[in-house]
């Protein structure tokens, strides 16, 4: 029979997680939102916390490993690992708060990147790294194949020479490196793109200017120029040949282990907003009743119960995607699917939130209205909503990026 509770081994750490944000995001989260581009110096102490109980083993199940299935011996049990653990202890920590989740130092979206792409030497080389991810530019968003930011091998054979701009980079100013995606020729389409780390302070890398947001206000997100950036050879993720026939495998990796970490954040964020309204509806005396059909409720008990059901289901797809990544399964469907349903409930949720709270969900005199800012991004970063469905679409109907765009 299916089990839907948490694993037994990961529940001290998604009890850990949900005490920070309880007791360390929670108080500081309003601070950060009005204090925009000011570096929350709290997450210092929280990240050496963090880096203690790696190093004691008290965290296991968030650095581990995990157990991956062997494809050519005849043992099929199912593992739960690092994915599964990362997504639940990053939902537990943005209940807490989105953008000073983003803010934690070595937790970066690039590392994400590294992990997907790097050969064994570069995961060691950059293990503790703290990177930023630049995929995005002006006039490529979505489309992330259609990148124009170049990487020219020098003559010496020992560096890249990049150029171009990036723009929304989270973490771009504070990370100690980003992860930058650029064509190593333009005429060879996606398969030439490739993904370089470029440490901070390297001479030819431009932060040009930090972005005024709505929402995750405590997290930088800055605009990047390369101007003839030398790159060692070696920051190269992954092989540097071009393969035509592997295309943009190595962009799309990383996107099946992010998606499913923004699903998680969108969730952690809803969760927040469920939390707060339910003790607010039962302040007013408008009781939830599980044992009744929505119908016959009041129409503050029937919304909410609807939306409870759409956060659970986004809850499980995401619950799903991580799982099938520990278990070496192919996950492209499953991760886009629960990033479209988690960055859409999420944002419906809040605001839903906000609306049924009244005067009180739209004053600062709660963190809901923050929420409702907060959560918009997460449908858009990483894959927007009409991304994720497209991906979806061609997943199901076997179709190619050029027969169904």
């Amino acid at each position: 029979m299916i089990n839907l509770d948490d694993p037994r081994k990961f529940r001290p750490l998604t009890e850990q997680a949900h005490q920070v944000a309880m007791n360390m995001l929670r108080p500081i989260s309003r601070k950060y939102d009005l204090a925009e581009h000011e570096y929350p110096k709290e997450l210092d102490m929280l990240a050496a916390m963090i880096d203690g109980l790696s190093e004691s083993g008290a965290s296991e199940g968030a650095g581990a490993a995990g157990v991956r299935r062997d494809d050519k011996a005849e043992d099929t049990t199912v593992k739960n690992g690092t994915n599964l653990a990362s997504v639940m202890s990053i939902a537990e920590m943005c209940w807490g708060d989105v953008g000073l989740l983003l803010s934690m130092p070595r937790q970066g979206l690039g590392n994400s990147a590294i992990a997907s792409v790097a050969n064994d030497e570069q995961s060691k080389r950059f293990e503790g790294v703290w990177a930023g991810m630049a995929i995005t530019e002006p006039d490529t968003g979505s489309d992330s194949a259609s990148i124009k930011t170049t990487a020219t091998l020098d003559s010496d054979m020992d560096c890249y020479v990049l150029n171009g701009e990036k723009i929304f980079v989270t973490s771009g100013e504070r990370a100690d490196a980003v992860v930058v995606w650029a064509t190593l020729d333009r005429d060879l389409g996606r398969a030439a793109i490739k993904s370089f780390v470029v440490p901070k302070g390297t001479p030819g890398m431009k932060v040009e200017r930090l972005e005024h947001k709505l929402g995750i206000r405590a997290s930088d997100t800055a605009t990047i120029i390369f101007e003839n950036c030398r790159v060692p050879a070696e920051n190269l993720m992954g092989s540097p040949e071009v393969d035509v026939k592997q295309g943009f495998a190595g962009a799309m990796a990383t996107f099946d282990n992010t998606r499913p970490l923004v699903a998680a954040m969108a969730v952690g964020c809803a969760k927040a907003a469920l939390d707060l309204v339910r003790d607010l509806l039962e302040q007013a005396g408008i009781e939830i009743d599980y044992d009744r059909p929505a119908i016959t409720q009041s129409a503050a008990a029937a919304k909410f119960l609807q939306m409870e059901a759409d956060w659970e289901a986004a809850h499980l797809l995401m619950l799903q995607a991580a799982w099938m990544a520990d278990n070496r399964e192919p996950n492209s469907l499953e991760a886009s699917m629960a990033k479209a349903k988690a960055g859409r409930v999420g944002s419906d949720i809040t605001l839903s939130c906000v609306e049924l709270a009244g005067s009180i969900g739209y004053s600062e005199s709660e963190l809901l209205e923050k929420w409702a800012r907060d959560s918009k991004i997460l449908d858009i970063f990483e894959g927007t909503q009409q991304i994720q469905q497209l991906i979806v679409a061609r997943r199901i109907l076997g179709l190619s990026s050029a027969e169904l765009k």
